[in-house]
This record gives C-alpha cells, structure tokens and sequence, in this order.
C-alpha cells in the first residue's frame, strides 16, 4: 500500500469545501508555518524532503527555492503552473477537482517562505470549471482569515489570483507561462536570466507545479526527513501518476516512488494489467514527450533488473534502453496499437502547439507531421525513416525551450525501438492503410 500524502481525504464527501477540509486537518501547517516557523525554516525542510518538480523536469524543489534572488525593495512572485496540456497527463487537473484546498494551502506557506505577498495559479483555460472552483475556495479561505492582509495577525499579507491560460501547450514552459500572464504572447524567452532573478514583470519569481506545491503542507506537518524516509534514494515521497490507455483500471494513483513496473502495471491495486485478451506491446512512461519503449524494457532494463517507478530507475540505459518518469502521464498500449499512426498523431500535436519561434522546432516538427503521415498512408519510401531520425537530431537540443527535445524524442525512440513496423508500413502501403490494420512481430494482426 502507498503513502497517501496527497490523496488521503480525497473521497471524503465535500472534502472540497473549507469546512470539511478543515475539520480533516487542513490549515494547520499554515498556522505552524506562520507562527512557529521562519521562511528559512520552511525552505530547509522543503530541501531535506528532497522533493522534485513533478511537472516533469524533476528538479529540486526546495533548491529551486534557494536560488530565488531577493533585492531590497524589489516584490518577489510565486506561480502555480497548472497548464496541464501534456497528452496523457492529467493528475493536476484531477487534484485541483477534487482538493482545491490543497493547493491553496501550499500556496500560502510556500508563498511565505519565499516572501511572495502576490501569487498566481496559472490553469490551462479549457479547465473553467476548475478555475471556479479555485476561486470559491480561495473566497472561502480568504473569509476565514488565511488570506489577505495580517494573515492569522502575523502581519504577513498574501493576494493569491486564479489566471486562466490562452489555450496554448507552450505555456506550460515557465518563462512562456510568464509572458503569458504579463498580457503577450506565450513565447519562451533565452535564459539567461533565469525567473529567479528576473521572472514575472522582470521581479524574482519561483514557478512550480501543481502537484509539487500541493506537498508543501503535509512536509510541514510531518518534517521533511519524513518525506524523505518516503521512496527511494533520490526520488523521495509520492507521486501521482495518470493512467490511461489498454488497462483494466484507467485512473489517477498516488504512488511511493520506487515501486516495481511491474507491481503499478499489473496488480489490481493499480491498472490491473493490460485489458483482458490482449497482450502488452509497449509504454510511454512519463506524457507524450518521453521516448516510448517495449513493453519488455519497461518491465525489465537490458540487464534483467527489475524496472522501478522513479526517475533514476526508468532512466537506466539512457534513451538507447530507457526512458523518463516525466509528468507521469502513463500510456499503455497493446498489440491493436499502430506505433506509426500513434506517433504521427503525436507529431501532429508538437506541430500544432509549437509557437514558430525557433526554426529548428517550426520547420522541423511540420516535416516530421508530413513525412510520417506519408508513411501512415501508404506513400512512404525507405529513406524516409532515416530522414525522420536525422531530423529529429536537428531539432533536439537547438531550441530554446524543451518543446523542441518533446517533439523529437518520441519520434527518434519509436523508430529505435519499431523500426520493423514502419518497414512493414512502407512495403506494404496496400495492407498498412486497411481500417484497423496493425503489425506486431511480423504479423499483420
């Protein structure tokens, strides 16, 4: 059984509202935090969790707090990026639903701590329904005295706005995000400067996701070696993780980080394993920007170890063997799945959703888009898989956000790991573009 650090309460009836959220022990790590603790304080224990960005990245958190600059007479600024646009993630969303007061909460003290007195939830804008409920229940918080001007009479004051985003996936890249909320475009800007020296309205700011702040309450309840003693190693606590595609029990888990592949694959606890009849093809791990794998090496590395839900573990072997926890955006997929019209659908997004500012990114995912669509629909030729890999070299790396690594790596990793069924795909355009025709092993199933 996992530690329910985040989900504990989440099927208590009206665990929504203040009341009831509070009558569950919401709200005191905001009073220990403010009349206990200093911000410092609460930066040290963020850092001894050793809790990571769950957005993806998996950096540090309290790290990431610790390089926020702090001039004299200058504000400072914390963001929540909630723009949750990954294909296949979806936890953020199903937290802010579900425990609105969660992430107010670890809004407050982490706002606190970092000495931000206005602070910004930006949330994906399709997601209206979720921005109304962030609001009523920061109206709520605010009416019991936990925000606002002289919070608790510490004389910490905090004004904490719900911001809808424009639609766009690139905004889920922090500094695009920020451009966003000052009123532009949602272009990412060249770093340097980093957002910790010069972020939202060129003031130090510190953006983190959802799931990442959500957990600033229960370390400060519970010490942050405690959430260390939580998982494995470097990937310490829990992690959510959303779960779609050929399983029995599609979903969001909370997960301990370090639990076997296998075990969050199979058991009943979890996806309950691939659906019934059908057999395991292949895994993307962590969203639709990780490099799709095997089933095989999701299970096992190339050494016959046992594969682990954490970002070193899932990591092993690099992009040769391995892959990337990432947002935790779990996709199964069985043998009626088609790895080239899978990839080509994800190509399509990363084209779409590229802002055009880079040249490598806007030219290159469209010529990735069309190529493989040439393939997908029986007009492809050999040398266009080696044409999609080279491509795909052109844009990783050469971009100025990780957009452009996004659109490549599931691309570069399909062929590695499929290239016999976009062969199969090219010598055989009349069998390949049949409703519902799908290669596994040399078999047209």
């Amino acid at each position: 059984m996992s530690t329910k650090i985040l989900t504990e309460h989440i099927n208590t009836p009206g665990i929504e509202t203040f009341e009831v959220y509070r009558k569950k022990g919401g709200y005191t790590a905001v009073e220990k935090a403010i009349k206990k603790m200093t911000p410092d304080e609460v930066v040290e224990e963020v850092k001894k969790s050793g809790v990571r960005g769950r957005g993806g990245a998996g950096f540090p958190m309290g790290m990431k707090w610790s390089f926020l600059a702090k001039p004299e007479g200058i504000p400072r600024y914390l963001v929540c990026n909630a723009d949750e646009s990954e294909p296949g993630t979806f936890k953020d969303h199903y937290l802010m639903k579900n425990l609105p007061h969660l992430l107010i909460e670890g809004m407050i003290i982490s706002s606190f701590a970092l000495g931000a007195n206005k602070s910004f939830i930006y949330v994906r804008g399709e997601l209206m329904y979720v921005i109304r409920i962030l609001e009523k229940a920061i109206e709520e918080a605010k009416a019991a005295g936990f925000l606002g001007k002289n919070i608790l009479g510490s004389g910490y004051d905090l004004e904490l706005v719900v911001h809808p985003g424009g639609g766009a996936y690139i905004c889920g890249e922090e500094t695009a995000l920020l451009e966003s909320l000052e009123g532009k475009r949602g272009n990412p800007r060249n770093k340097p400067p980093f957002p910790a020296v010069k972020g939202l309205y060129q003031s130090p700011t510190v953006v983190n996701n959802v799931e990442s702040i959500a957990t600033v309450s229960w370390i400060i309840n519970n010490g942050g070696e405690a959430y260390a003693a939580v998982g494995i190693g470097k990937s310490t606590g829990t992690k959510l993780i959303s779960a779609s595609g050929h399983i029995k029990n599609p979903g969001v888990y909370e997960i301990n980080l370090g639990l076997s592949c296998d075990e969050f694959l199979n058991s009943d606890e979890y996806c309950g394993g691939v659906r019934a009849g059908h057999q395991l093809k292949a895994v993307v791990a962590g969203g639709s920007s990780v490099p799709i794998v095997p089933g095989a090496l999701f299970l096992k590395n190339i050494k016959g170890e046992d594969r682990l839900m954490s970002y070193e573990s899932l990591s092993d072997g690099g992009f040769v063997s391995g892959t990337m926890l990432g947002s935790g955006g779990f996709i199964v997929f069985d043998e009626t799945a088609c790895i080239v019209r899978n990839t080509w659908n994800f190509s399509r997004f990363y084209e779409h959703e590229s802002c055009g500012q880079c040249s490598p990114c806007r030219e290159g995912t469209g010529w990735m888009q069309k190529v493989l669509n040439r393939i997908e629909h029986g007009k492809g030729n050999m040398s266009d898989i080696d044409l999609l890999v080279d491509v795909s070299k052109k844009i990783e790396g050469n971009t100025i956000c990780p957009l452009g690594d996004a659109a490549a790596w599931p691309v570069a990793s399909a062929i590695r790991h499929f290239r016999d069924e976009f062969e199969w795909h090219i010598k055989h355009p009349v069998e390949a573009t049949k409703p519902g025709a799908v290669y596994m092993g040399g078999v047209l199933v």
